[in-house]
């Protein structure tokens, strides 16, 4: 969603930005995850990305950084907000996107991180250049940027089908926060390519037969293509599209995406990919009732659904350890402030 909302408290807000803040300045615990070819590639997250070594992983870092970023544009007054912009001169560094950017030019950077952390960098950079305060994060951001803006364009163009999963390569989720920001800095190529991507690779998508939820997932495939499409069809053609996908949305077959999924351990890693996939399917179904021409027979279930399952994530947040800490934030942070718009 791409709409601020009053939802979001000051105490809450305030806390989310000093989560995030202590995330991604945190080098430990790390999951290191690189292909190496001797023992000489044996390098800490820090050398290999001096700008996005924290929060767990590098694409939890990446849009941590975002949600302090997106927080402290729209909640300039927050309490913290001084030592955010600290950490972000810190660790947004000319040298250290530099060196980001020459490890994904390397041969393992055509694939690392595709296409979730990819999509998110793009969508923190759109963030940094819409807010005049953004501009020395986003220039010193630039060849990274730059970098992954043409991976991307390249593994769009050359991607044959996508990958319906519920987890971080899913293409669907990445194509709609891509797509996001490419229209919010203007970027009419990069805009292009993902309107043709969704539309290759989704539109004619009828008669949806997935069974969810896996219990691995953050995302729901079914409810993140929708998502994405209703970025790219008009009302009429959207509501068409979904009648097709899933032709009965409001019978027994598909409570299993209108009814929050329980979360039996949201410590447990897995467990908190559930507690984020209430998060998300609130905002999926958040777009699909905007979305829908007025009046339309699903609107009402879809609002329903969406405020069920916002209810149900943000219980989750805190309080249940680094697992779910050094990520659901940014979850609830664009399900309540939106993206990109101020």
């Amino acid at each position: 969603m791409a709409v601020v909302t009053p939802d979001l408290d000051s105490a809450t807000a305030e806390r989310l930005l000093a989560t995030a803040v202590a995330n991604i300045r945190r080098d430990y615990p790390v999951h290191w995850m690189h292909l190496i070819d001797s023992p000489d590639d044996l390098k800490t997250q820090r050398e290999l990305h001096p700008v996005f070594a924290g929060s767990y992983d590098w694409h939890s870092c990446v849009h941590q950084t975002w949600l302090i970023v997106r927080l402290l544009r729209v909640l300039p007054g927050l309490t913290g907000a001084d030592a955010a912009r600290a950490a972000l001169d810190e660790l947004v560094t000319p040298d250290g996107a530099r060196t980001e950017a020459d490890f994904f030019a390397s041969p393992e950077g055509a694939f690392w991180e595709r296409p979730y952390g990819w999509a998110w960098l793009l969508t923190l950079d759109a963030e940094l250049r819409a807010w005049p305060e953004g501009e020395r994060w986003s220039t010193a951001l630039a060849p990274l940027t730059d970098v992954l803006r043409s991976r991307w364009l390249d593994w769009l163009k050359g991607a044959r089908l996508p990958i319906r999963v519920g987890t971080h390569t899913n293409s669907a989720f990445a194509i709609g926060l891509a797509l996001d920001a490419a229209r919010s800095t203007g970027d009419t190529e990069l805009a292009e390519a993902c309107v043709d991507a969704a539309e290759r690779f989704y539109g004619a998508d009828q008669g949806y037969g997935g069974f969810e939820p896996s219990a691995a997932d953050f995302l729901s495939p079914a409810l993140v293509e929708a998502d994405l499409l209703r970025r790219v069809r008009a009302p009429e053609a959207f509501a068409e599209w979904l009648a097709a996908f899933i032709p009965d949305l409001d019978g027994p077959r598909w409570a299993a995406l209108r009814v929050p999924v329980e979360v039996d351990d949201p410590a447990d890693p897995y467990g908190s990919h559930l507690s984020g996939l209430a998060l998300s399917r609130a905002w999926c179904w958040r777009g699909i009732a905007e979305a829908l021409p007025d009046g339309h027979r699903h609107a009402d279930l879809a609002r329903d659904a969406a405020a069920a399952h916002r209810e149900a994530g943000l219980r989750y947040v805190f309080g249940y350890g680094y697992a779910a800490e050094h990520w659901l934030g940014t979850f609830a942070a664009y399900l309540d402030l939106g993206a990109l718009r101020a």
